[in-house]
């Protein structure tokens, strides 16, 4: 419903206020010096909101106002991820926060990615003084972190086209985003695999911890924040539930052989007083579990292991899995995959079962 006030300027000329109010959109104004302009204006922007074709929101508020509303949204603070895409939105806050969102283009975004991609990372340091500085590395972003700058900004352009009406349409939409590496698959090989277990075995904590990546496929999270109420021991398995995993579906683990063992000597060993399998030191109570990060490091630098991380072992899981000729299909629902694509960089360790299926087809059709 639009109303117009006849109304005097500061300096005294005559001027006419147009207010529109319609019910699920924000209210729009503005002066004309004559009545008949101010009479157009409302009939066509009324006609516009309701078509949905009008966002003059998008003239009235910045892109800081945007980031400030998605980040106090449900939709950003129930993300697991939500501290590193808040990291991510302050780039964006500190880059183009100012602009109002009708300036935030395609055109602007695709500036800002090269942008993204020509800066060098940085990493925090703490001096003698304990003052923390900030010091360049001679290393620039990956098209896939940069590609993780723009979806932090497309969810929250997301939520001003849905939730706030105040843009029209994600400018993120018509981006063009970095082509990303397939994935890294490096896993233990059958030398670097018993070396490393030997190395592993002088540290009880450590041992178990990487016993559990290597046969659930568990990622580091999901392993170290296991508690004894998930565990079945009876069973010899362990249940994740909803919520709990990167994909928020629920998912069980395997528990078998050696990690099994020593997980029931330990159920007899448990403190009543907390049921975390992988409790922090007296020193670390903050912690949601025991870090394993340095006696993890001097473990493959006993056994001479270099370019390997702890995620790794959910890849040499996954591959021994695969070499063993376990179907993909199988193999991601072990590992909690949600699509086929992640397996698919396996799919070159097990080229024999390509082989296998292929003779049992033909046989199947009498012409082996």
């Amino acid at each position: 419903m639009a109303t117009i006030e006849k109304r005097k300027n500061d300096d005294g000329k005559i001027g006419y206020r147009v207010k529109i109010r319609l019910k699920g959109h924000p209210p729009e104004s503005a002066t004309f010096t004559r009545k008949t302009d101010a009479s157009e204006w409302a009939q066509k922007t009324e006609a516009d909101i309701k078509a949905g074709r009008h966002f003059g929101a998008s003239k009235m508020h910045t892109l800081c106002e945007l980031l400030d509303e998605y980040e106090k949204s449900p939709a950003h603070t129930k993300l697991k991820s939500a501290n590193e895409m808040k990291a991510r939105l302050d780039w964006w806050r500190q880059s183009y926060g100012e602009k109002l969102l009708k300036d935030i283009t395609p055109a602007l975004v695709a500036q800002g990615r090269e942008k993204l991609l020509d800066e060098n990372l940085t990493v925090r340091k703490r001096g003698v003084d304990g003052t923390v500085t900030k010091v360049a590395l001679e290393k620039k972003r990956s098209g896939a972190t940069t590609n993780r700058f723009l979806a932090a900004l497309s969810s929250a352009c997301s939520h001003g086209v849905k939730e706030l009406g105040w843009l029209e349409r994600n400018p993120l939409e018509r981006v063009t985003k970095l082509t990303e590496s397939k994935g890294r698959v490096r896993f233990l090989d059958s030398d670097e695999l018993p070396r490393f277990l030997t190395a592993c075995r002088k540290n009880p904590e450590l041992y178990l911890a990487v016993l559990l990546s290597l046969t659930t496929g568990g990622r580091q999270s999901e392993v170290m924040s296991l508690r004894w109420g998930q565990i079945d021991l009876k069973a010899g398995r362990a249940t994740l539930y909803a919520g709990t995993t990167k994909n928020d579906d629920a998912k069980v683990m395997p528990l078998v052989g050696e990690a099994l063992i020593l997980l029931q000597e330990r159920s007899k060993l448990r403190k009543l007083t907390d049921d975390r399998i992988f409790p922090p030191t007296h020193l670390a109570k903050k912690s949601a579990f025991l870090h394993l990060r340095k006696p993890f490091i001097s473990a493959l630098s006993e056994a001479n292991i270099t370019d390997f991380h702890w995620h790794d072992l959910r890849h040499t899981c996954a591959s021994y899995l695969m070499m063993s000729g376990v179907s993909p299909l199988e193999i991601s629902k072990i590992l909690g995959h949600r699509t086929m694509a992640m397996v698919t960089r396996y799919a070159h360790l097990a080229p024999d079962r390509a082989s296998d299926i292929g003779i049992a087809l033909a046989q199947k059709l009498g012409v082996a």
